[in-house]
């Protein structure tokens, strides 16, 4: 397989359970010549466990299924070969299920697969069990791109994976179209990185992103496309006219999700994060170039995923005064009835003298594990419930008592990757072996740990202002087993050293508390501005253990931005310069003072006056929203300061106030099939 100058890559799945409309918007925008899925993450693999264990011949994502069967024939009437990691626990099994739905489409689809990733079955022998845990639920190694490669040669139509890197669906795809080898280093590291951006779809494209209010229309946001050119370098772009936008703060965003250091490792190169230079190559192209790619660890990661035990849950709704003393009552009732390592967390939501019975109402949490689900179950939850009567007053649950519900824990392993076969099962049966990277050096070498660049010194000029840190910075945050990691950046290389500067492992625990006792390691990568944190230990045992109220972490990125610091005036566009606590306005025709009130809250923001026209109240501008205009970036740009920033200081009209000092809609999971 073997095509142009550049190969394009698009993306219509960033997890399972992804817009299911995606494959085919991508097909009809006719700008493909691959078209990747990505189903498969550290919770995905707990999922697929449990199917295979009712069915044997489950363990795939299904989703994946219904969306082959309603573009398969698009697919190939376009050319366009489909690769996704959807196989799961059980690619062959998918690989036989899509050949039966080709079948009765009456269609000639040749289907590969990949396999070698499973080594549950061997978990003993490559010492991946867990004493008292008992053998793995599943462990699966993560394969490179190279066995996709090899299908893709022979001819499939699609391509099915078990355990890949998320990059190696990009890898495999453009190695297939270049013809390129194991040697190849800085073209498979720019494909990786092309990968990474592309891989979570929308997240690529505005979703998620920390200045989401400067992105025109959010509603409906294009899912991504990498045009990877020969030597590894891409343009990341999105169909045209669809909605969402690619800009170098939504690719920067994306390339800090998930990641640890400098070097990100793989099973095929190690990308060196810090030679990653973006550009912007037109509306809603941004490019990548300037990657450089060293020789693969040795070893191969294993997602280790394991029944951790029985769960189960209690919430209290503490209501009006006196909180703390409610919920100490509780826990002091409790104290002989909730089993050992039970944890209790107070979300402290209520407000004062607020207008509704749920704005004036906290949350306490009893969380209750072990490996007896008696001890966990209604035992636990009915000694909640005996309290009703006889506790703190006004005393409910947000939810009747319960029975106890297995959860899964994950870990990371590593294996010799000797020790692993890495398969290509191609569309006439035949098996191909893949050799692993002749190039691979020892993984401590591999994975060595960069000296922290120089940073050069921050601007000093005039005072600073206490506001959020978000006015000038974004963040994006996620999971890694336990661990999460918190990228932020900024867009202007004024703001940039005094980032650097300021975020270090002491600030970060000051604004984070929840991190003081966990360890913490801080990588700087000054080409796209940013800091990287990882926070060891934070999620407990991943992402179904639920150890806090945020399991994954996303949130972990805007809760440190909500956080105030003190940052130079010099980097703050003059309308976002303003005191924390400015004077209360006073009203355009009684002249009293004036507040702006959120039909859904009952306390007042501070705000601005404008001139009032005749008759009617004056247009205010929340002093909580910084430069609304643009989304709360206050990046002292000539274009912003002169654009936005001043429309923003004349005054706001009502429709514009509205939607600047509405509350954001809540981040919600989206759960699997």
């Amino acid at each position: 397989m073997t095509g142009g100058p550049v190969a394009r890559i698009g993306n219509a799945s960033g997890f399972y359970g992804d817009r299911p409309s995606a494959f085919r918007e991508l097909l009809e925008a006719g700008s493909v010549d691959i078209l990747t899925g990505d189903y498969l993450a550290e919770l995905t693999m707990l999922i697929l466990a449990r199917d295979k264990a009712r069915d044997p011949a489950l363990g795939y994502a299904r989703t994946f299924a219904a969306q082959f069967e309603d573009c398969v024939g698009l697919a190939i009437e376009r050319g366009v070969r489909l690769v996704v990691n959807a196989g799961g626990l059980n690619p062959a099994g998918l690989a036989g299920r899509l050949r039966e739905l080709s079948a009765g489409l009456g269609l000639r689809v040749r289907v590969a697969h990949v396999e070698g990733d499973d080594l549950t079955n061997r978990a003993a022998e490559l010492g991946l069990s867990e004493p008292g845990r008992g053998e793995p639920l599943a462990a699966n190694a993560y394969l490179g791109g190279f066995g996709i490669a090899e299908c893709l040669r022979a001819g499939a139509d699609v391509v099915v994976t078990g355990r890949v890197t998320d990059a190696s669906l990009v890898v495999g795809a453009a190695a297939a179209w270049f013809g390129w080898s194991p040697a190849d280093l800085d073209a498979i590291a720019g494909a990786m990185a092309a990968g990474h951006v592309i891989e979570c779809g929308t997240q690529a494209t505005g979703g998620n992103y920390a200045f989401f209010r400067t992105i025109e229309d959010l509603r409906h946001p294009g899912f991504p496309i990498a045009e990877v050119a020969a030597d590894g370098s891409s343009v990341i772009t999105k169909p045209e006219g669809s909605g969402g936008a690619v800009t170098v703060g939504t690719v920067t965003a994306q390339l800090l999700y998930e990641v640890g250091g400098a070097r990100y490792a793989g099973p095929d190169a190690v990308l060196r994060l810090d030679s990653v230079r973006l550009t912007a190559d037109g509306p809603d192209r941004v490019r990548i170039s300037g990657v450089r790619g060293e020789p693969p660890p040795d070893t191969l990661k294993v997602g280790v995923t394991a029944l951790g035990g029985y769960r189960n849950e209690v919430t209290f709704v503490l209501t009006g005064l006196d909180i703390e003393a409610k919920a100490s009552l509780v826990r002091r009732q409790l104290a002989d009835a909730v089993p050992g390592g039970t944890t209790w967390t107070l979300a402290r939501t209520d407000h004062e003298d607020a207008g509704t019975t749920e704005a004036a109402s906290a949350l306490l949490h009893c969380v209750a594990r072990g490996t007896d689900p008696d001890a966990v179950g209604r035992r636990f939850s009915d000694s909640a419930v005996h309290l009703a009567l006889g506790s703190y007053p006004g005393f409910h649950l947000t939810a009747p008592p319960g029975a106890a519900s297995p959860y899964g824990v994950f870990r990371s392993a590593s294996v010799p990757a000797s020790a692993v076969p890495h398969v290509a099962v191609l569309p006439d049966g035949c098996r191909v072996e893949i050799p692993h990277s002749p190039l691979a050096v020892p993984a401590a070498q591999a994975l060595a740990s960069v000296q922290e660049p120089h940073i050069p010194d921050a601007e000093r000029r005039g005072g600073t202002r206490r506001v959020p840190l978000g006015r000038i910075a974004g963040a994006r945050s996620g999971d890694k087993g336990g661990d999460a990691n918190l990228g932020v950046w900024v867009e202007d290389d004024r703001a940039w050293p005094w980032l650097a500067r300021f975020l270090t492992l002491d600030t970060v625990r000051a604004l984070l508390p929840e991190t003081a006792g966990l360890e913490l390691e801080r990588h700087v990568l000054p080409n796209l501005r940013a800091v990287n944190v990882i926070v060891r230990g934070l999620l407990g045992e991943g992402v179904a253990y639920n150890a806090r109220f945020d399991p994954q972490a996303k949130a972990l990125g805007e809760h440190l931005r909500s956080r105030f610091a003190d940052i130079p005036e010099s980097l703050l566009c003059r309308s976002c310069a303003r005191p924390s606590t400015p004077p209360r306005p006073r009203h355009g025709r009684t002249g009293r003072p004036c507040s702006l009130r959120s039909p859904d809250s009952t306390r007042s923001t501070p705000s601005f006056p404008r001139r009032a026209g005749p008759g009617r109240w004056p247009g205010i501008v929340p002093a909580a929203s910084c430069c609304p205009g643009n989304g709360s970036s206050c990046l002292s740009t000539a274009t912003r300061r002169s654009s936005s920033c001043r429309r923003w200081r004349r005054g706001a009209p009502s429709s514009r106030l509205a939607a600047a000092s509405s509350p954001a809609s809540a981040w919600s999971r989206a759960s699997s099939a």
